[in-house]
């Protein structure tokens, strides 16, 4: 682009001059997805490249390194970033302890330094706490259907074993629980 060409322009011609572009400074993803943390800088010489990650959490240095020479990667994102040469670099499998804000510092190697910040927003995928939830109700369904079949057919047996044996009192009987009642 212009701007970008203009300060790469105005950059090499001032000595130890460093400049830095973030293209896209806000960030919405979901869990498990990778991320670009897209920048591109210009500076004369050589140029150390910084990147942390400050939240809620706390501050952790993500990676350090020097065009063309060593890449320092952290342990906690050992195997989940990849850097580039202009700058920029990519986080694979994104959590929720990932959103905040994410630092860039390019220092060129006459210690002038810019800074870039790039904000990250992480959200939870809803619809398979949905999902879940349709899951749950359709088996609780299921299973209130069979309970109900199962009691229909409970009564159903009663009402045809109550058919097949007959249950006549004999006047005796009958004596003998008006008896019982009177003397209580």
């Amino acid at each position: 682009s212009i701007t970008s060409t203009l300060i790469s322009l105005l950059c090499l011609s001032a000595p130890g001059g460093v400049s830095l572009i973030v293209p896209q400074p806000n960030i919405n993803t979901t869990v498990a997805q990778n991320i670009l943390l897209s920048v591109e800088y210009s500076c004369r010489g050589v140029a150390t490249i910084e990147w942390k990650h400050v939240s809620s959490w706390g501050t952790t240095k993500i990676v350090e390194w020097k065009s063309g020479n060593y890449v320092n990667i952290s342990s906690m994102y050992k195997d989940r970033v990849t850097t580039f040469e202009n700058g920029s670099i990519q986080l694979l499998n994104m959590g929720m302890r990932d959103a905040g804000y994410y630092f860039i510092t390019v220092t060129e190697e006459y210690g002038t330094s810019t800074y870039g910040t790039i904000i990250v927003n992480v959200y939870e995928i809803i619809y398979e706490d949905l999902h879940f939830v349709a899951v749950l109700f359709a088996f609780l369904a299921a299973v209130s259907a069979i309970l109900i079949c199962f009691m229909w057919l409970c009564n159903k047996s009663l009402h045809l074993f109550q058919k097949k044996t007959p249950h006549k009192l004999t006047a005796s009987t009958t004596e003998e629980i008006e008896l019982e009642t009177i003397e209580c």
